[in-house]
């Protein structure tokens, strides 16, 4: 098995609506939990209230177009993304490992 890709998702959301977020997250993370190369994914929220970035997504995919696939074309997904958009602002992007240490 690869490495594959990482994919991280760090929102801007007002402290008081994260628990509100939080359950919708997680209808959205089950969406994809089947889709083909998806490996895992944890959602971290801040310890702080006035961290700039109250949540942080960390998904593990086999590859970038597992990852497209499954959130480009699964139209309730892309729906519940809208949503979600409105009560907070997201800042996904996906990396590879340069550096790992034991």
């Amino acid at each position: 098995m690869t490495d594959g890709v990482t994919f991280i998702n760090v929102f801007e959301i007002p402290a008081d609506r994260v628990d509100e977020f939080v359950g919708h997250w997680r209808e959205r993370a089950e969406l994809l939990r089947d889709a083909p190369g998806f490996r895992d994914v944890r959602l971290h929220r801040a310890l702080l209230p006035d961290s700039r970035f109250q949540l942080v997504n960390v998904a593990h995919w086999d590859s970038e177009e597992d990852w497209l696939a499954a959130t480009r074309n699964h139209g309730q997904f892309q729906s519940s993304v809208a949503e979600a958009a409105q009560v907070a602002t997201p800042n996904p992007a996906l990396y590879e490992v340069v550096v790992e240490l034991p």
